[in-house]
């Protein structure tokens, strides 16, 4: 699913102008294997590498949010273990001219089962990588993905 209804009928109502929203972003990590592996997807839209990404829908928690994107786009399951960081993104303008801008949670996750496929169309790929051979991805999916292969800390907040 690319935009959730209830977004679609707030753009009936707002147009194009600046919508904010919350988003997760989850770092599913696999410790079964001898070195950890990292579930990242390939964006359809873009073709950049990501871990799981999404919106929270109205009355949602943010953590069952995350754990449904990650099953709706990558067809594994996951569960939340803790919260990795609290970040602004954007604004960003979609081709359609759309402007959103995100309050982002980022949580670490485990995987609990399933094999990565390209599951509802938001992707081209969805694979696991060794921790030490991740995709290129942009600085702030890097250092979500560095921090949840860390020690649980206590999320870090963008001054």
């Amino acid at each position: 699913m690319a935009t959730p209804d209830f977004i679609l009928r707030l753009r009936e109502k707002i147009g194009t102008d600046l919508l904010w929203l919350p988003g997760v972003t989850v770092v599913v990590i696999d410790r079964r294997t001898p070195q950890p592996r990292v579930l990242c997807v390939r964006r359809a839209d873009n073709g950049q590498w990501t871990p799981v990404t999404g919106i929270v829908d109205p009355g949602e928690e943010p953590a069952a949010a995350g754990e449904r994107e990650v099953l709706e786009e990558a067809g594994v399951e996951a569960r939340c273990d803790w919260l990795v960081s609290v970040e602004v993104v954007g604004p960003i303008r979609y081709p359609n001219g759309d402007l959103s801008q995100y309050v982002d949670l980022c949580f670490a996750a485990h995987h609990v089962s399933g094999d990565p496929h390209p599951a509802d169309g938001e992707n081209t790929e969805a694979r696991w990588f060794g921790a030490d051979e991740l995709p290129p991805m942009n600085d702030r999916f890097q250092r979500a993905v560095r921090q949840a292969l860390g020690p649980v800390a206590p999320a870090e907040f963008n001054r």
